[in-house]
């Protein structure tokens, strides 16, 4: 009777487990398996899916730390595909892959998942912060993953590392919580005006359904739209963007709307547009006392 058939985990530790060394040895030659880093191999069919190899970074040393992009596909942005593993592990090794920097990372900024460790939210969005052109800080913020408060504190735990003037800057940017790169552009534009007495991403409540402005000016009801690139697309985001917009309007709400290529073309331009529509709604605000 033939010896049945051993159904390959996607992580095989040499060693360990079910699978003997003289096994792991046989897929490995027959292309089953391929090993990633000392001692630890992968199922073929997994082995350049991110969640994996950090997996693998795990299972080779416990007490690695993932850093940059891998960090922020396993937490707040899933939509980044990390090339290449960084990981804070002290080592001479060399795989194609991966990156080894020597590194430490304060406990307060580590957080666990299962067995892997990573850098905190917060702290991988300022890690990014730059390289993305604060796009990282963007989109934990969307997410809820940590505040500015949390990035701020991740800050101040790291002094010193080549970079942070720049990430404190961005930071500073961030202070209104964009949540997209043309909010985060127009956010800009309003504070080098000297324009205030605004909010971002202000919740409200209209004909039982909950809305975000991205822009208001609560005490005169004015709302500024921002159509970004990327969040303004989509049949149930145009249909949601008009019935919102409606019922603003019905309740004498004045609404702008800025596209991401008036913004970078026509500062100037939008800037008036902006002034002129809280002059308006500062006089619909007067003459309603009348």
């Amino acid at each position: 009777m033939a010896a049945p058939k051993i159904l390959l985990p996607p992580l095989v530790r040499r060693g360990e487990g079910i699978v003997s060394p003289a096994t792991v040895s046989r897929h490995v030659a027959a292309g089953g398996l391929v090993q990633v880093l000392p001692g630890v191999h992968l199922r073929t069919d997994v082995a350049t899916v991110p969640a994996w190899r950090a997996a693998a970074v795990s299972a080779w040393r416990p007490n690695s730390v993932l850093l940059g992009e891998i960090a922020g596909h396993l937490t707040f942005w899933r939509e980044l595909r990390p090339a290449t593993i960084e990981v804070a592990q002290h080592s001479t090794l060399r795989r194609s892959g991966f990156r080894f920097v020597r590194r430490e990372i304060p406990h307060d900024l580590v957080i666990y998942q299962g067995a892997t460790r990573l850098t905190a939210p917060a702290m991988t969005a300022l890690d990014l912060a730059v390289a993305t052109d604060g796009e990282s800080i963007d989109n934990v913020l969307r997410a809820k993953m940590a505040r500015i408060q949390d990035l701020e504190a991740a800050l101040a735990l790291t002094p010193g590392r080549l970079g942070n003037r720049d990430r404190r800057r961005l930071l500073m940017d961030s202070r209104a919580e964009p949540w997209s790169v043309a909010e985060r552009l127009s956010h800009k534009i309003l504070h080098a005006a000297g324009i205030t007495g605004w909010k971002a991403n202000r919740p409200i409540v209209l004909d039982g359904h909950r809305y975000f402005l991205d822009i208001a000016f609560w005490p005169i009801r004015l709302v500024i739209e921002i159509d970004g690139r990327q969040f303004h697309i989509g049949a149930d985001v145009f249909e949601s963007d008009r019935l919102r917009q409606n019922a603003l309007v019905l309740r004498r709400w004045t609404v702008l709307r800025f596209t991401y290529r008036r913004l970078v073309e026509e500062p100037d331009q939008v800037l008036a547009e902006v002034r002129a529509g809280i002059e308006l709604a500062r006089l619909r605000k007067r003459l309603e006392r009348f």
